[in-house]
């Protein structure tokens, strides 16, 4: 039994207006028409589902369930027509983001995107050592998400995460040696920080491990190699925190923002800028594992 769709829409305006006269000036039909398209309805179900009085209009039981059906139905078809409806928004997106900042969820978001706005193109850059700022001003790119130390960019914050120095849990540091480090290349804000504090100190360290990607800083790490910056949310099993060890200073907190170039704000980036505002936090790792010696930091956010 295939009911029409415009025949439903009639019952539930005759339901919501309570009678016929309104429901055909919601609709743009005549109050004959409407009464026709019930009259339909109620010649397919073979059951009765409105009970008319001289001063009231009701629905029957029938008509109780069949309403029921009939806004679901309806709801289904308007959420279909919005999905597939063809967007008349087109040209292209140039979007930069670190590799840390959206992960896994990268992909759906892109995807999503693609299928909402098939006329977009999008062009995506993604690396720990790109200068995104540098970018933004020289218009190389329409809006990315970049991490700063608090304040010191502007735009949308988006998420603040506190820096950590970590090490594999099976590291250890010879006594009155140098402190081996691990580093993605300049420009990285993780990198800054932690130079710019070490500076600060009379600790001996030397730069041992560079690598551009997050996987081959993460090797490093885990083979005991050095000891890193990274954020608390980068954490994997067989890493500690060791902040506060072997002479390591406090490091600040840091930013996820997003910035705009300065002709970047085209409807095609807004729409796409707006996927990543609402965004979800990722959940937080269960298995991040914290020295009971360090007491942890709590973020401000």
């Amino acid at each position: 039994m295939d009911f029409d769709p415009t025949l439903l829409r009639a019952f539930v305006a005759v339901k919501e207006t309570g009678g016929f006269t309104r429901a055909a000036q919601r609709l743009h039909l005549t109050q004959s028409a409407i009464s026709h398209q019930i009259r339909r309805l109620e010649e397919q179900t073979g059951r009765p589902l409105l009970h008319r009085t001289t001063r009231k209009l009701t629905l029957t039981e029938d008509g109780e369930d069949f309403l029921r059906y009939a806004e679901q139905i309806l709801h289904t078809l308007d959420a279909m027509a919005r999905r597939f409806r063809p967007s008349p928004v087109s040209g292209v997106v140039r979007f930069g983001v670190p590799e840390n900042f959206m992960g896994e969820r990268l992909p759906p978001l892109l995807c999503q995107f693609a299928r909402a706005f098939p006329a977009v193109r999008l062009e995506v850059h993604v690396s720990m050592n790109l200068d995104l700022p540098a970018m933004i001003a020289a218009d190389e790119l329409d809006l990315a998400v970049v991490i700063s130390v608090p304040r010191s960019e502007s735009g949308t914050v988006l998420r603040r995460t506190r820096l950590a120095w970590v090490a594999a849990e099976n590291f250890e540091m010879v006594p009155g040696a140098s402190l081996p480090l691990a580093f993605f290349p300049a420009p990285c804000i993780y990198r800054q920080a932690g130079v710019v504090e070490l500076d600060r100190t009379a600790l001996e360290w030397h730069v041992v491990f560079t690598s551009p990607s997050q996987q081959g800083l993460r090797a490093a790490v885990l083979g005991g190699l050095a000891v890193t910056v990274l954020t608390r949310d980068d954490l994997e099993p067989g890493m500690k925190i060791v902040d506060g060890q072997y002479g390591l200073p406090p490091l600040p907190s840091a930013d996820f923002s997003l910035i705009w170039s300065g002709s970047g704000k085209t409807q095609a980036a807004c729409e796409f800028g707006q996927l990543i505002l609402e965004m979800p936090e990722p959940p937080p790792l269960p298995f991040v594992r914290h020295r009971p010696d360090i007491k942890p930091v709590r973020d401000q956010a």
